[in-house]
């Protein structure tokens, strides 16, 4: 399983509010099928392959363009184990847990 902490970030607007092209993003990722987390500091998803992520991620940072960003800073992190299947976000959220009881 492929997971994914990405964030677009829409540079040269007229205001500090970034909300509603966060909004459009994450709706463009709700809209790719794709499990994903919205969280403070960008959204997380879970896919199966690169092409899965690459085309959502392609498709949000193009939502964030369709409602006027001139310019859009996309940051996208991947971990992409292949050794255990089926290891998704809260999975790795449990074994850190484990280790700290």
């Amino acid at each position: 399983m492929i997971l994914v902490d990405f964030g677009v970030v829409p540079i040269g607007t007229k205001e500090t509010d970034l909300g509603k092209y966060v909004a459009v993003a994450v709706q463009a990722i709700k809209e790719s099928g794709l499990k994903y987390e919205l969280t403070g500091m960008g959204t997380q998803i879970e896919a199966q392959n690169l092409d899965e992520v690459y085309e959502a991620v392609k498709t949000a940072q193009e939502a964030v363009f369709d409602i006027g960003a001139n310019r859009v800073f996309t940051v996208l992190k991947i971990d992409d184990r292949r050794d255990k299947k089926d290891r998704g976000l809260q999975d790795k959220v449990a074994t850190v847990n484990e280790i700290l009881d």
